[in-house]
């Protein structure tokens, strides 16, 4: 039996760390491997150790010393598989993940273990070490992304600025039809969007528009989200408004009914009547500064369709 359970546990020892070599490669299949062999670990190999373990050498005084390493691996573990595959609450769990060892496993490892004379010294400091060990691989978990990726992001919303400002000299004082009034005014909403979000860091919008960059908090993931208050998540429910009655205007307009047809995927918008819409935890659940490249990217492909519709040679 013993054999068994040291097969396993070799067997989803190897799963996670070829998941996680796929991962960071990008391959396919990352996702499949890392469920399957932290599931395998947490739920099959952990119980089965334990109970083993037990049978051998617990006794009723270290039942809740049993107990509470199970829980405790099951917490950490549970909250590196959502941090590892971006998924909804990975902070919080990580949140809770990070100091739990510490303030429910270590006091029980401590009762327990004083109570027992024959137990060495030396275990203590090996957990206390492995403690110590999981603090910072946990710690690197939340690193959101690296100061390269964040750099060249930053070039994105540069392009998309000086896109916007070319853009605006082909559509001229051309500002009258229905159209370019709705395109304007969902432009207005995303601006005040985007103050809100540059709020969040200290900066202002003239600042991001004339040199995006420098945020001093440019990789904290739903901080947008979380940070929003409801009268600010307002503005964006009216920015998905608006861009509902734009795409809604195009099709009634002959000849733009493919636009109009396309006007989602181009705009990365997806429709959803519900404050807390598939889109609005995509868009503003990300990283912050990702947050303000999507809008600085919406505001250019409005832009781009403006700019379709006054020069009949420009098709978007």
């Amino acid at each position: 039996m013993k054999q068994k359970i040291y097969i396993l546990g070799l067997i989803s020892a190897m799963i996670i760390i070829t998941g996680t070599i796929f991962k960071i490669n990008h391959y396919p299949g990352a996702a499949v491997m890392l469920i399957a062999g932290i599931a395998s670990l947490v739920l099959l190999f952990l119980p089965l150790a334990l109970v083993n373990h037990y049978r051998a050498n617990g006794n009723d005084k270290s039942l809740l010393l049993y107990i509470v390493t199970y829980i405790t691996c099951f917490v950490v573990f549970t909250a590196m598989l959502f941090k590892l595959l971006h998924w909804p609450y990975a902070g919080i769990l990580l949140t809770i993940a990070l100091p739990f060892p510490y303030v429910v496993f270590l006091p029980v490892f401590i009762l327990v273990t004083s109570k027992d004379r024959n137990f060495s010294i030396y275990n203590t400091v090996y957990v206390l070490f492995l403690l110590a060990l999981n603090s910072v691989f946990s710690g690197l978990l939340s690193l959101n992304v690296t100061s390269e990726r964040i750099v060249d992001s930053y070039q994105l919303s540069r392009n998309y600025i000086n896109q916007q400002k070319g853009l605006i000299l082909l559509t001229g004082n051309d500002s009258g039809s229905a159209v370019s009034v709705k395109i304007h005014e969902a432009i207005k909403v995303i601006n005040e969007c985007q103050t809100r979000v540059l709020e969040l860091d200290g900066k202002t919008l003239e600042q991001w528009k004339t040199n995006p960059g420098n945020l001093f908090r440019p990789d904290i993931r739903g901080s947008v989200a979380t940070g929003f208050r409801k009268e600010d998540k307002q503005s964006v429910m009216e920015l998905q408004k608006k861009l509902d009655e734009l795409i809604t205007l195009l099709g009634t307009i002959p000849g733009y009914e493919k636009l109009a047809e396309n006007a989602p995927a181009i705009l990365n918008f997806k429709f959803s009547p519900t404050e807390d819409s598939d889109w609005y935890q995509q868009v503003f659940n990300d990283f912050l500064a990702w947050v303000l490249i999507y809008l600085d990217g919406l505001e250019a492909n409005l832009q781009l369709i403006e700019a379709s519709m006054s020069s009949p040679k420009i098709r978007v």
